[in-house]
């Protein structure tokens, strides 16, 4: 059984633009980019963490189920059971299966960490690849004008902003101390193309994915750009 969304998604359609923009919003926030700027800028790494954990852990329920509820864009997705599972035997088994055997090999991770570190940095690399190389097979690259690349730049360059400038004022208002107050910032700003990317290929299965990620793609650089400039300041603070 398949349910049909309202709209019709193409390739050139700005509608899903709008879509990809609105999955954006849903997807949870990334982990290690989140956990670093808040170490360089001196915030609440412990904090960070947390949040990071909890955002991913409720992120494979929740972003499936929003997306169901409030995605307008059309073609055809899959049903929530499929959908849920597989995104849970994507993303929510590995870490089930992780927490079981840490008590198994986690000292041996403990002492070959300096090592494995690489396998995690190659897979967000394979993930990220992965998301460029949907969008190359959809034609994305060729068939999306330059104005169209630049507005999402600047739509996220604004989004950013906006949600940075927000989360502080909000941490300043409620009283958090400094550190709490950066990694509230970082927390909030971050969207993880390395879990959204499994998502969108199971939610619009049969679907341009390329084109619908497109926007997570763009804002997922700003991102990383703006936030690593905004760590760099708060460091030098520090110093």
């Amino acid at each position: 059984m398949r349910i049909r969304i309202r709209s019709r998604i193409r390739l050139t359609d700005s509608r899903t633009s709008k879509a990809g923009l609105l999955f954006t919003c849903l997807v949870p926030s990334t982990v290690q980019a989140l956990i670093g700027f808040t170490a360089v800028s001196g915030g609440n790494v412990p904090g960070a963490i947390a949040s990071a954990s909890a955002s991913n852990l409720f992120g494979m329920f929740l972003t499936p189920a929003l997306a169901f509820t409030m995605m307008s864009t059309s073609g055809q997705m899959g049903t929530p059971g499929a959908a849920a599972l597989g995104i849970g035997l994507q993303l929510f088994l590995p870490f089930v299966l992780g927490q079981i055997l840490r008590r198994l090999i986690g000292d041996w991770v403990a002492r070959h960490g300096s090592a494995l570190r690489y396998v995690g940095r190659e897979s967000v690399v394979l993930i990220v690849y992965s998301a460029f190389s949907a969008g190359e097979r959809d034609g994305v690259w060729h068939s999306a004008p330059s104005t169209a690349l630049l507005r999402l730049v600047l739509l996220s360059t604004v989004l950013v902003t906006a949600i940075l400038w927000l989360t502080r004022f909000t941490a300043d208002l409620m009283r958090f101390e400094r550190a709490d107050v950066r990694a509230i910032q970082f927390c909030g700003t971050k969207k993880a193309l390395v879990t959204g990317l499994p998502m969108a290929a199971v939610l619009f299965a049969g679907q341009p994915v390329g084109q619908i990620i497109l926007p997570l793609m763009v804002f997922h650089q700003v991102q990383l750009t703006m936030c690593a400039w905004l760590a760099n300041r708060y460091r030098h603070r520090v110093a």
